[in-house]
């Protein structure tokens, strides 16, 4: 399975980017926040964390391979995170993904049921179910990762989610794990070069 997509952005629109690594060109499926990024990378070389599935009516036969991409691993664990809620595939995941994981995520971890209900294909009843199957899982994607004009644009993505996991198996909770790591991401100019560095500058904040 493909993992990891590297090549020139060829195009972004609608719901596909097309990268060209090599000889080959890939399609691949995006979410719309992740097009945006994407849309401004035309002619530039960009990464995608890729999973695979197969799209089609297996009774009749009828299966086409399609390939799904994120600009972040943990964009892409959200996303499996997403579909595993009854009524959400990954069509219906990838159309209701306009806005940015992060502020997905703090709509799950908030219990903002009509702020869910909003994103395209995602109604009332659906929105409640979200929420009863994800606000515990929500925590560490509502980390201030992925939008463009954050100050932590810096911080790896991964970065940010391997912290949060070391402080709750420190004995933090989840939201005290999470206002630590955005009180860093927020003030913090640096770009940490492992989870070690950032969770000294965690501790530092704290003793202030």
């Amino acid at each position: 399975m493909i993992t990891k997509l590297t090549g020139r952005v060829v195009a972004a629109a609608g719901d596909t980017a097309t990268l060209a690594a090599g000889p080959f060109e890939y399609e691949v499926l995006i979410p719309e926040f992740a097009r945006r990024r994407l849309a401004g990378l035309i002619g530039e070389e960009a990464s995608l964390h890729t999973l695979e599935y197969l799209e089609g009516d297996p009774a009749r036969g009828r299966l086409t391979p399609r390939m799904v991409g994120f600009t972040a691993a943990v964009e892409r664990e959200f996303f499996e995170m997403f579909c595993q809620v009854d009524g959400v595939g990954v069509r219906k995941a990838l159309r209701a993904m306009v806005r940015p994981v992060d502020e997905l995520a703090t709509l799950i971890q908030e219990q903002d049921a009509k702020g869910l209900s909003t994103l395209p294909g995602i109604g009332p009843a659906t929105a409640e179910r979200i929420i009863a199957k994800l606000r515990r899982k929500a925590a560490k994607f509502a980390l201030m990762v992925g939008r463009d004009d954050a100050p932590s644009g810096d911080i790896e993505r991964d970065l940010l989610s391997e912290a949060f996991e070391v402080l709750r198996t420190l004995g933090h909770s989840d939201t005290d794990a999470r206002r630590l790591i955005d009180g860093v991401a927020t003030k913090s100019k640096t770009k940490f070069k492992d989870v070690e560095a950032l969770l000294h500058a965690v501790y530092e904040q704290r003793s202030e």
